[in-house]
């Protein structure tokens, strides 16, 4: 009974997820891109404990009513994906039709690459850009280059959900884990500090931003070539 009831208790942690989601969206709408991202911060660490949460207490077996595959897929395309992109194109980054361009590639790419059965390798990291747009808007806002910059990342990051190309997963890659988590650690740290500051945070953390960032996402194409991973 007691197995039973933690299983369930990690469905409904991981649905948090949905309520932190709704709240982001709701300073998105009210332009308090500061708070949105606190919030959209917050779901990021329901989405990193619950995986674990779910395999020590054995979810599909012991709470099978509910997928929780599926369950963590809806929040996920509205935290990673649905509200980073209506923040992108309302807060004047991106102006006049680059808007209309990154969210409707955002929007399509994305909800493709969820669907695809081929996401995961057999190490536990993602096939293609895991469509983590949450981590790109922060490091967007927090930077706020040329809106051609931006745009030509949409469109790099968009076609790399679709390329065979490995990136670690910061809790379940095991490989180079002693670095990956701990980088993942401190960019949940930085982009906090970066949005509780309303992204007049110093420089100091701009680079941390910008260097976890980019281990994060070359960290497993590195791995492909030094080690000749096939996915």
């Amino acid at each position: 009974m007691i197995e039973t009831f933690r299983a369930y208790f990690v469905h409904m942690f991981t649905a948090t997820g949905a309520v932190f989601a709704m709240l982001a969206m709701l300073a998105a709408v009210d332009s308090q891109w500061s708070l949105m991202f606190l919030w959209l911060v917050v779901a990021l660490i329901v989405d990193g404990v619950d995986g674990p949460m779910a395999r020590k207490y054995d979810v599909k077996t012991k709470a099978p009513i509910i997928d929780g595959v599926l369950l963590d897929l809806i929040i996920d395309y509205l935290t990673y994906v649905f509200i980073p992109a209506f923040a992108l194109f309302n807060s004047g980054l991106l102006p006049g039709w680059t808007g209309w361009i990154a969210i409707i590639v955002i929007t399509f790419a994305s909800v493709l690459y969820f669907a695809d059965t081929r996401m995961k390798t057999a190490d536990a990291s993602f096939s293609g850009f895991p469509g983590c747009w949450n981590m790109v808007a922060v490091v967007v806002f927090a930077i706020r280059p040329d809106f051609w910059v931006i745009l030509g990342l949409v469109f790099v990051l968009s076609v790399t959900m679709f390329l065979r190309l490995k990136f670690v997963h910061p809790v379940r890659t095991q490989r180079w884990r002693a670095i990956t988590l701990p980088m993942a650690l401190a960019w949940v740290a930085l982009a906090t500090m970066a949005a509780w500051a309303d992204f007049a945070q110093p420089m100091l953390v701009t680079w941390g931003l910008i260097i976890t960032s980019v281990y994060l996402l070359c960290a497993g194409c590195v791995q492909q070539v030094l080690y000749r991973e096939r996915l």
